[in-house]
Order: C-alpha cells, then sequence, then structure tokens
C-alpha cells in the first residue's frame, strides 16, 4: 500500500493502524460491503479493498484526512471501488448495508455511534474497533453488549486494544 499521508492519520505504524490491518488480514473481504469510519488516510479502507471488498465507503470528518484518503485510493489503484466521504456518522442512512465496519476512532466517539453503525451492518456483519486504550475495553464491551453483539475478537499491542463483534 502507497500512503501519502500529509496532515491526516493512518500510515500503518500506530498500534491501532496495525491491530486493525490485522484484523482485516484475518478476515475475508471477498465482494464485501465495508465501512471504514474515521478513515484518516483511507490505509484501512484500501487494504479492505485490495483484499477484495467489492465496496468500501470511507467517512471522516477532516478536510485533510478526506483528501488523502481519496489521493490514496487513487494511488492504490481502489478508487473505483472506495467512495470517501467528508463528514460524520449522520451520513450513515442506509440501514442494513454493510457486512464490515471498520472503527478505528476513540473510545467516546465510538460509544456515541455505536447504535448508528449497528443499523448499518447487515445481519451477520462484523465491526471492528480500535484507538481504544486497554483500560476502555470494559466501556465498549458494555456498549456492544447493550446493542447484542457477540464478542468475536480481541488483541492488544502495547497500551492499545482490537476488539470485533458480530451483529
Amino acid at each position: 500500500i502507497v500512503m501519502e499521508p500529509k496532515m491526516a492519520f493512518g500510515t500503518g505504524h500506530h498500534e491501532t493502524t496495525y491491530l486493525m490491518a490485522s484484523g482485516i488480514l484475518k478476515h475475508d473481504c471477498t465482494n464485501k460491503s465495508v465501512l471504514d469510519m474515521g478513515t484518516g488516510t483511507g490505509v484501512l479502507g484500501i487494504l479492505a479493498a485490495m483484499r477484495g471488498a467489492a465496496l468500501v465507503d470511507a467517512i471522516d470528518i477532516d478536510t485533510w484526512s478526506y483528501e488523502s484518503a481519496v489521493e490514496n485510493a487513487q494511488f492504490n489503484n481502489v478508487a473505483g471501488q472506495m467512495n470517501v466521504f467528508c463528514g460524520d456518522a449522520s451520513l450513515l442512512t442506509s440501514p442494513n448495508k454493510y457486512d464490515l465496519v471498520l472503527a478505528n476512532i476513540n473510545r467516546n466517539i465510538l460509544i456515541k455511534d455505536m447504535p448508528t453503525y449497528y443499523q448499518s451492518m447487515k445481519q451477520g456483519a462484523t465491526i471492528m474497533f480500535s484507538g481504544i486504550l486497554l483500560e476502555d475495553i470494559p466501556a465498549i464491551e458494555v456498549s456492544a453488549a447493550a446493542l447484542r453483539l457477540k464478542k468475536v475478537g480481541e488483541n492488544r499491542r502495547n497500551k492499545w486494544a482490537f476488539l470485533a463483534f458480530e451483529k
């Protein structure tokens, strides 16, 4: 993956991006619809597209990130599979659309927007979270349990955590 991060987050070197990429590499993305929430440079969405995703919607609130993700999708020849949007979870208006949701953001945003992510997921879909510290794991698990999401994965790297759930 070729990255020109400029001012956006996500070169693949940070623990949270590494954990998410590891999760994607273990997941079958073939012909799946993917949401990359808080896309940054687009690295995770690009990886999902390279792993066979049919469609990737990538969203970030930051204009720099939006522009970087658009450019990086082009650099990596996945622009035809990847739609990049500038905005937040309020853009998620289609229910039951995604097979895989990637959210590498932070605890407070993840908890606040988790019900919106849930509504955008197909039955049987997977959601992967990172951007969370080890001490944030219980709060994320409680929020996920309230939506009846089933925990299917966990990984840790230094003080950072990755959690995966299934709808």
